[in-house]
């Protein structure tokens, strides 16, 4: 199969070079999606009050709830090309990128319909004050006009990311973060549209990322190209991208859904909490982006090794992600929380509103390195083709250990502390509860090695 300049081989050389060449547009990406959310917290926290701040902040986990299930399907697309590229399966690589991007499609309109008709509801049962209400049932319903920009580059990305390719996705996404934030200072300071401001911006810059990706898939070389016409689902490509999507998409809901039920807590303590959980909270998601994005790098390239049958490449894999992730997150997490103030001030002027940040972020930041070794070592097992068992344990031992100890000890210590502190207990858990999995299912894998 012929590789264009932009695609990688992940199957032969030295893996940390070619690891960190990977990652390192990947995280990037990553961090420049996020400013297009950035971006908006930013502007509407300075130039339109601590309100608009909180509503925009308050529909956040709402949002991922709605979106997890269609983006998680993205991960089975990325898979299964991996899986295709390392084995060559050329026809079936064709008909897995046709299938995921006419699902992006089919998908965001679906999505578009349900997030417009359960803003205002879905705000209410999470108990957002009265006060905020109207602003984020006005954010939330805009932003969701653009999903399906938002699945058909996510879709789109996770397919180049699969060829070996992270460079495209991180130039189409500098376009269009220069595009959002330029927006937002002209529909929030010049018109002044306050929160619709910026989720018009939002939308329209998703849109110049979407436009971006399709038009690079048409242009690939080889069997990865897309040809619109052939635009269809394969259904027995559906399933098996449901097979492994499906249950990465349900653990994103079940945990949104334990956010959801932390951020109806948050919500509990008033306005200015909420303001400052919502700016710490879009801080740490740097953090994550770029831990997570080794999680993704270790999905393709387990991938593409286990369709080329490169066994004994894994267990490196493994071993220079985790080594990577866990420096990370020590050294941004660690170095948020000390410059926590400064960039808290850059959300709110408001001292309030910075201090109840700073106690999020001792609570989440320090210790964020747990989450990226948790996320790490799905992504592992996910790149092997399993993801049901990873989405149990996920679910066992953080969504539901989270909401065990909303409804119990936090009862008693009502506290943004003890709220907080939830988190990384979770992450702990559920970090060694994978390693047991990952130890047997590389055992299976093992024994797949054909005898020399």
């Amino acid at each position: 199969m012929k590789n264009s300049r932009f695609e990688t081989d992940l199957t032969t050389g030295p893996l940390l070079p070619k690891i960190l060449s990977y990652y390192i547009p990947l995280m990037l990406s990553a961090e420049l999606q996020l400013l297009f959310n950035a971006a908006d917290v930013i502007v509407v926290g300075r130039f339109a009050g601590s309100d608009a701040l909180a509503a925009v902040g308050s529909t956040s986990s709402l949002i991922n709830l709605l979106s997890k299930l269609f983006i998680g399907l993205g991960i089975g697309a990325n898979v299964l090309v991996a899986h295709y590229k390392g084995a060559e399966q050329d026809r079936d690589l064709s008909d897995i990128v046709h299938t995921a991007v006419a699902t992006s499609l089919i998908g965001g309109v679906l999505l578009m319909i349900l997030g417009i008709a359960a803003a205002s509801p879905a705000l209410l049962l999470m108990g957002s004050p009265e006060g905020i209400l109207p602003l984020a049932v006005r954010y939330m319903r805009i932003y969701f006009v653009g999903t399906i920009f938002n699945l058909v580059y996510n879709y789109g990305s996770s397919i180049l990311n699969a060829m070996g390719d992270t460079t495209r996705p991180l130039i189409f996404l500098s376009l269009a973060g220069v595009v959002n934030v330029i927006l937002n200072l002209f529909f929030v300071i010049g018109l002044r549209m306050g929160v619709a401001g910026v989720a018009w911006a939002t939308v329209l810059s998703q849109g110049i990322s979407a436009v971006l990706i399709f038009r690079c898939l048409c242009r690939l070389e080889g069997p990865a190209r897309l040809i619109p016409s052939k635009l269809s689902i394969r259904p027995h490509m559906l399933l098996r991208m449901l097979g492994i999507g499906l249950p990465a998409g349900l653990q994103g809901c079940l945990f949104s859904i334990s956010n959801v039920i932390i951020q109806s807590s948050v919500n509990s303590f008033g306005p200015v909490v909420m303001a400052g959980n919502a700016a710490s909270a879009n801080i740490e998601g740097f953090i994550y982006s770029a831990m997570y994005a080794y999680s993704q790098t270790a999905i393709s390239f387990v991938g593409q090794n286990i369709g080329a049958k490169r066994f004994d490449r894994i267990r490196s894999i493994c071993h220079i992600c985790l080594v990577l992730v866990t420096v990370t997150g020590l050294v941004l997490g660690g170095g948020a929380y000390l410059i926590g103030r400064s960039l808290l001030g850059l959300y709110s002027t408001d001292p309030e509103v910075v201090v109840y940040g700073l106690v999020r972020m001792l609570y989440i930041c320090v210790p964020y390195f747990l989450c990226g070794l948790m996320d790490t070592m799905v992504g592992m097992m996910r790149g092997m083709g399993y993801s049901t068992a990873p989405m149990i344990v996920s679910l066992t031992g953080a969504c539901l250990l989270r909401i065990v100890w909303i409804f119990t000890y936090f009862q008693t210590h009502h506290t943004p502390e003890v709220l907080y502190v939830s988190y990384p207990i979770s992450w702990a858990v559920t970090f060694l509860a994978h390693v047991v999995c990952y130890r047997y299912y590389y055992r299976k894998s093992e024994a797949l090695q054909p005898v020399s």
